[in-house]
């Protein structure tokens, strides 16, 4: 019975590690959160020099980071606006001027991640 239970340990501590390391793998992208007819709310994960698709977003949103870092808002055209974002922190963003996308380069050394909160009734 004592190594029925022993391999039963051993494999619940090798299911645990690998859990932790898929979940420090990062992957880039956004997980829809909530949705109503005022807000589209989602968390974004920006991996380091794996940058979001290129995108605008029409209406202002607040963007909480949840773990913060140095991100590149590289403009299509090619111009570039750096912010650092703090552990914790809000920040306000405006609505994308009409007709141009950007990506989300995440220039620093671990993932970026953020809840964004997009306010649709505001432009």
């Amino acid at each position: 019975m004592k190594s029925a239970g022993l391999g039963l340990a051993i494999a619940l501590v090798s299911f645990g590690a690998g859990l932790a390391f898929a979940q420090s793998a990062a992957q880039t992208g956004r997980t829809p959160q909530f949705e109503n007819t005022d807000v589209k709310v989602w968390k974004s994960v920006i991996a380091p020099n794996n940058p979001l698709p290129l995108h605008r977003h029409e209406h202002p949103r607040v963007l909480i980071a949840l773990k913060g870092g140095t991100m590149d808002i590289r403009e299509e055209d090619g111009r570039s606006d750096v912010q650092k974002w703090e552990d914790g922190r809000a920040y306000w963003l405006p609505a994308n001027p009409p007709g141009t996308r950007h990506q989300d380069i995440n220039t620093g050394a671990a993932p970026i991640e953020v809840i964004v909160v997009e306010l649709k009734g505001v432009s």
